[in-house]
């Protein structure tokens, strides 16, 4: 195992699941004030009309896959500003880190505000 790749997948977890609960709840609260209706618990069930099963999937499945992608990004940033390097799992698309960074010191206070703020943001 890569050094770090512990730390990336504490850091990656925590904003997908972080990022999928504000989807979430961004997502329900919208569809309600869209459609003056709670979203479908489960779209496979048939007495839920196939187009809003259907538009519900889409929904959900696109916010929440863009929300876990941006949240991922930020994490990869501040990764990326800790280690001076990409973490080991975004390193095979072969971009390497922008050369000549170095890895800032930081206080834990600054490290757990920043780890917050990626999973909020």
């Amino acid at each position: 195992m890569a050094k770090g790749s512990k730390a990336w997948s504490i850091m990656s977890l925590g904003a997908a699941v972080g990022s999928a609960a504000v989807a979430k709840k961004t997502l329900n609260t919208g569809w309600t004030k869209a459609t003056g209706k709670t979203p479908p618990a489960n779209p496979a069930d048939p007495d839920v009309n196939v187009w809003e099963a259907v538009a519900w999937a889409a929904a959900s499945g696109t916010f929440v896959n863009i929300m876990k992608m941006l949240a991922t990004r930020r994490a990869a940033n501040y990764y990326l500003k800790s280690t001076g390097n990409l973490p080991p799992e975004l390193r095979a698309d072969g971009n390497k880190a922008p050369s000549g960074k170095k890895p800032k010191k930081k206080s834990s206070a600054d490290d757990i505000a920043d780890i917050v703020s990626a999973g909020v943001n």
